[in-house]
Protein backbone atom coordinates (compact mmCIF):
# COMPACT_ATOMS: atom_id res chain seq x y z
CA UNK A 1 0.00 0.00 0.00
CA UNK A 2 1.24 3.13 -0.65
CA UNK A 3 1.00 6.05 1.31
CA UNK A 4 0.28 10.13 0.30
CA UNK A 5 3.67 10.58 -0.24
CA UNK A 6 4.22 7.54 -2.08
CA UNK A 7 6.16 5.91 0.26
CA UNK A 8 5.20 1.67 0.87
CA UNK A 9 3.55 1.51 4.16
CA UNK A 10 3.52 -2.20 5.67
CA UNK A 11 0.29 -4.10 6.36
CA UNK A 12 -0.65 -2.79 10.13
CA UNK A 13 -3.06 -5.78 12.18
CA UNK A 14 -6.51 -3.45 13.34
CA UNK A 15 -7.33 -4.51 16.56
CA UNK A 16 -11.05 -3.26 17.89
CA UNK A 17 -11.62 -3.40 21.41
CA UNK A 18 -14.80 -1.36 23.16
CA UNK A 19 -14.61 0.08 26.65
CA UNK A 20 -17.30 1.33 28.95
CA UNK A 21 -17.30 4.15 31.12
CA UNK A 22 -19.62 2.74 33.83
CA UNK A 23 -20.52 5.86 35.76
CA UNK A 24 -22.48 5.44 39.27
CA UNK A 25 -25.47 7.83 40.39
CA UNK A 26 -22.33 9.63 42.19
CA UNK A 27 -20.89 10.57 38.95
CA UNK A 28 -17.52 8.18 39.42
CA UNK A 29 -16.57 6.11 36.50
CA UNK A 30 -15.46 2.79 37.29
CA UNK A 31 -11.68 1.75 36.51
CA UNK A 32 -10.26 -1.92 36.85
CA UNK A 33 -6.55 -2.51 37.18
CA UNK A 34 -5.04 -5.29 34.59
CA UNK A 35 -3.85 -8.45 36.77
CA UNK A 36 -0.69 -9.97 37.00
CA UNK A 37 0.05 -11.78 33.58
CA UNK A 38 -1.89 -10.19 31.27
CA UNK A 39 -0.02 -7.17 28.96
CA UNK A 40 0.14 -4.09 30.59
CA UNK A 41 -0.39 -5.75 33.81
CA UNK A 42 -0.77 -3.41 36.78
CA UNK A 43 -2.10 -0.22 34.88
CA UNK A 44 -6.06 0.78 35.37
CA UNK A 45 -8.23 0.69 32.47
CA UNK A 46 -12.08 0.90 31.74
CA UNK A 47 -13.93 -2.27 31.60
CA UNK A 48 -14.59 -4.04 27.37
CA UNK A 49 -12.72 -5.96 25.51
CA UNK A 50 -11.55 -7.89 22.48
CA UNK A 51 -14.30 -7.61 19.60
CA UNK A 52 -15.12 -11.27 18.47
CA UNK A 53 -15.63 -11.70 14.82
CA UNK A 54 -19.30 -11.41 14.17
CA UNK A 55 -19.77 -9.39 16.80
CA UNK A 56 -21.06 -6.11 17.62
CA UNK A 57 -18.97 -3.89 20.04
CA UNK A 58 -22.55 -3.20 21.63
CA UNK A 59 -22.83 -7.16 22.05
CA UNK A 60 -19.13 -7.55 22.97
CA UNK A 61 -19.88 -4.95 26.07
CA UNK A 62 -22.57 -6.85 27.33
CA UNK A 63 -20.80 -9.98 26.96
CA UNK A 64 -17.16 -8.75 28.91
CA UNK A 65 -19.23 -6.60 31.18
CA UNK A 66 -21.21 -10.02 32.56
CA UNK A 67 -18.03 -11.97 32.34
CA UNK A 68 -15.24 -9.58 34.27
CA UNK A 69 -18.03 -7.42 36.51
CA UNK A 70 -21.05 -9.66 36.75
CA UNK A 71 -23.71 -7.31 35.63
CA UNK A 72 -26.36 -7.08 32.96
CA UNK A 73 -26.23 -4.32 30.73
CA UNK A 74 -29.03 -3.55 28.10
CA UNK A 75 -27.97 -2.45 24.42
CA UNK A 76 -30.26 0.34 24.80
CA UNK A 77 -28.15 1.60 27.63
CA UNK A 78 -25.12 1.71 26.17
CA UNK A 79 -24.20 5.51 24.06
CA UNK A 80 -20.76 5.98 22.42
CA UNK A 81 -18.98 8.84 23.96
CA UNK A 82 -15.59 9.08 21.77
CA UNK A 83 -12.82 6.63 20.87
CA UNK A 84 -9.14 6.21 20.91
CA UNK A 85 -6.80 5.34 18.04
CA UNK A 86 -3.44 4.23 18.92
CA UNK A 87 -0.36 2.90 17.54
CA UNK A 88 1.40 0.21 19.81
CA UNK A 89 4.46 -1.92 18.19
CA UNK A 90 2.84 -4.55 16.78
CA UNK A 91 -0.65 -4.01 16.02
CA UNK A 92 -3.04 -0.75 15.49
CA UNK A 93 -6.01 -0.25 18.88
CA UNK A 94 -9.18 1.04 18.06
CA UNK A 95 -10.99 1.23 20.82
CA UNK A 96 -14.67 2.90 20.62
CA UNK A 97 -15.90 4.02 24.71
CA UNK A 98 -19.32 3.98 25.29
CA UNK A 99 -20.96 5.12 28.74
CA UNK A 100 -23.59 3.57 30.82
CA UNK A 101 -25.15 4.60 33.50
CA UNK A 102 -27.73 2.10 34.15
CA UNK A 103 -27.78 -2.18 34.49
CA UNK A 104 -28.84 -4.80 36.76
CA UNK A 105 -26.43 -6.20 39.47
CA UNK A 106 -23.54 -5.01 41.73
CA UNK A 107 -20.17 -4.26 40.46
CA UNK A 108 -17.98 -7.91 41.24
CA UNK A 109 -14.62 -8.38 40.39
CA UNK A 110 -15.19 -12.00 38.90
CA UNK A 111 -11.41 -12.13 36.89
CA UNK A 112 -9.02 -11.68 40.57
CA UNK A 113 -8.70 -7.78 39.22
CA UNK A 114 -9.02 -4.28 41.44
CA UNK A 115 -12.10 -2.27 40.63
CA UNK A 116 -12.16 1.14 41.89
CA UNK A 117 -14.96 3.92 41.49
CA UNK A 118 -13.18 7.75 40.51
CA UNK A 119 -14.19 11.16 39.96
CA UNK A 120 -13.70 11.53 36.51
CA UNK A 121 -10.90 14.27 37.52
CA UNK A 122 -9.17 12.19 39.74
CA UNK A 123 -8.67 9.25 36.37
CA UNK A 124 -4.90 11.23 35.80
CA UNK A 125 -3.80 9.68 39.41
CA UNK A 126 -4.03 6.12 38.44
CA UNK A 127 -1.38 4.82 35.52
CA UNK A 128 -3.46 3.34 32.33
CA UNK A 129 -2.54 2.01 28.93
CA UNK A 130 -1.82 4.79 26.72
CA UNK A 131 -4.95 4.34 24.29
CA UNK A 132 -6.87 4.97 27.39
CA UNK A 133 -5.46 8.58 28.44
CA UNK A 134 -7.11 10.53 25.13
CA UNK A 135 -10.34 8.94 26.79
CA UNK A 136 -9.95 11.01 30.09
CA UNK A 137 -10.76 14.71 29.34
CA UNK A 138 -14.60 13.47 27.39
CA UNK A 139 -14.94 11.86 30.53
CA UNK A 140 -14.04 15.25 33.01
CA UNK A 141 -16.13 17.37 30.25
CA UNK A 142 -19.43 15.06 30.42
CA UNK A 143 -19.40 14.83 34.09
CA UNK A 144 -17.55 17.77 35.50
Amino acid sequence: MAGLDGAAEEDVKLTLVVACALVDADKRVLIAQRPEGKTLAGLWEFPGGKVEHGERPEQTLIRELHEEIGITVKEDCLAPLTFASHAYDDFHLLMPLYICRRWDGDVVARESQALRWVRANRLRDHPMPPADIPLIPHLIDLLA
